[in-house]
């Protein structure tokens, strides 16, 4: 190869660049990146959950999921039943999909007639425990615990599977 022919491959090589960069930013128009939990961030927030709930003298079933909906990890907590798991996934989920903790959507339910039919839904748990996990304001997950003792218990678990130092929260932080 000579020198005429590698200038001409250095000088096409940013014009293909662009090319791409186009044909990417066209597609952008109809892909969108949603910002989801991952398994490191997962396991951050099951420790969390559990050294709290040991520091209550509590075992307890935690269930992380992304945002969509789809099971990350779980653990059942020893001598917890195995009807927890299930629960823990519900209220997970039912967090996740209302964007507002389960003790708080709970006490809304039972106290406004017009939110009373939400136990109707078959994914809906409306029992305390369930909390939307945030990052730079979007939901990109949310955990449920289920065999913590008490509603409270429950409750305290999930919202002390926080990362603040990495802005992952239970509350939004952004409104």
């Amino acid at each position: 190869m000579n020198i005429k022919h590698i200038l001409i491959i250095a000088l096409l090589l940013p014009i293909m660049a662009i090319a791409q960069t186009s044909k990417l930013g066209k597609a952008n128009q109809y892909i969108d990146e949603i910002p989801t939990l991952n398994l490191l961030a997962a396991n951050q927030l099951l420790e969390n959950a559990s050294n709290k709930a040991k520091s209550l003298g509590k075992n307890a079933t935690i269930v992380i999921l992304d945002a969509s909906g789809e099971f990350i990890l779980s653990a059942r907590g020893k001598n917890i039943g195995p009807h927890n798991t299930e629960a823990a996934r519900r209220k997970a989920y039912t967090s996740l999909s209302t964007k507002t903790g389960t003790l708080a959507l709970m006490r809304m339910a039972q106290s406004n007639p017009d939110s009373q039919n939400l136990n109707t839904l078959p994914e809906l748990l409306l029992l305390s425990g369930g909390a939307p996990i945030y990052w730079e304001g979007n939901v990109v997950g949310s955990i449920g615990i289920a065999g913590g003792g008490s509603a409270e218990n429950d409750d305290m678990i999930a919202k002390a599977a926080e990362i603040p130092e990495m802005g992952i929260t239970t509350t939004n932080t952004n409104k």
